[in-house]
């Protein structure tokens, strides 16, 4: 559901700019407390985090470049938001999703530069509030297992891109740039997304199911939830204190190795035999008659455009070696920018100790 320039006109294209960017601003703050708070009963503390957030934008960036088909002649792709947002917190979410959109705008002329901030709110922001507020609020009702958690993962990412299809109709009733009725792109979008939204949350609920049965402690959302420790006194069962509980030691590396792995082979192998169909937003677009203002890219003579490199005649090695490019870059922009995060929180909370003591 990248939103090219000239759906939505300039005024309101700046202001969603304006939104995002505060909404970024909000998230850097919140991003700092969940990047240095200690994982769950994982033994780490967030200098391990850093590294995950990068990976989870890397994989997103992977997996969005594997359009499947929902209905004949359109196509779907994961957003994100939610996969994000429970994986690695909902302000961490946000982070990662405008990581991965920049790059895309800025490196592969996917997604309007002018466009930015509307596909921050529409992609980013809306998809991890709304999935990771679903999602709470289902985990609190539901029984305390981890089943529960991939159940609610599941229901949170499917409610948040029709969320997300109804978040762009209503920038495109204040802005829209052609005369296309409201009601018409409001029916068409949420019908599509719907079905685009199965498959987000299927996506979704694999990777957070995967990794809650690998490593439990790695899953923000998971936090919490596990049952107390139970011993047994006096043929009783009471919970047990805090301190007996072991914590385990293993590394997070494994699964963050295993992780660039798979977005390295989904990008640069599997995306080669994703579907060539146009994806919701421009199949609806193209139905309906709203892209009839559609402007081309303003990073259209890029040499990564299209997820293509330039010079390379063969299209699989050309998609290959751009995915694999992609990735990389999400992975060392996003881990670059959330050790920034992290350490900037450190560097406050070193500075309050001080003036404390002093």
């Amino acid at each position: 559901m990248h939103v090219p320039d000239g759906f939505i006109d300039l005024p309101v294209s700046a202001a969603a700019g304006v939104a995002a960017a505060g909404a970024v601003a909000v998230s850097l703050r919140g991003a700092r407390r969940e990047l240095s708070g200690t994982a769950h009963s994982g033994g780490h503390g967030g200098e391990r985090t850093a590294p995950l957030a990068g990976l989870v934008a890397a994989f997103i960036f992977a997996v969005q470049m594997l359009n499947f088909p929902v209905a004949a002649g359109t196509s779907g792709h994961l957003l994100g938001g939610a996969l994000a947002a429970i994986l690695v917190g909902p302000y961490t979410g946000v982070l990662c999703i405008s990581v991965v959109l920049l790059l895309q705008g800025v490196l592969f002329a996917d997604g309007g530069l002018t466009a930015l901030g509307v596909n921050i709110l529409v992609m980013g922001v809306v998809t991890a509030v709304v999935a990771y507020t679903l999602f709470r609020a289902l985990v609190r009702v539901l029984p305390r297992k981890r089943r529960s958690v991939t159940v609610a993962t599941f229901v949170a990412a499917l409610v948040s891109v029709p969320a997300s299809a109804i978040a762009f109709t209503l920038l495109y009733a204040i802005g829209g740039t052609t005369d296309v009725p409201v009601g018409t792109v409001l029916g068409a979008m949420t019908g599509v997304h719907l079905l685009i939204g199965v498959g987000e949350a299927v996506i979704t609920a694999l990777t957070v199911g995967t990794v809650l049965a690998v490593r439990p402690d790695l899953v923000h959302g998971a936090r919490g939830l596990s049952a107390p420790l139970k011993l047994r006194v006096d043929g009783e069962l009471v919970d047990a204190s805090p301190a007996a509980v072991p914590a385990p030691a293993a590394s997070p590396r494994p699964v963050l190795f295993a992780g660039l792995v798979i977005s390295l082979v989904l990008a640069g192998f599997v995306s080669f035999y994703a579907s060539a169909d146009p994806d919701g937003l421009e199949r609806v677009a193209a139905d309906k008659g709203f892209d009839r203002k559609v402007e081309d890219h303003g990073a259209a003579g890029s040499p990564l455009a299209d997820y293509g490199v330039s010079g390379f005649d063969d299209a699989r090695v050309s998609g290959g070696l751009a995915g694999v490019i992609g990735v990389g870059a999400t992975l060392a922009v996003g881990t670059g920018v959330f050790l920034v995060v992290r350490r900037r929180r450190l560097d406050t909370t070193e500075a309050g100790k001080e003036t404390v003591r002093a």
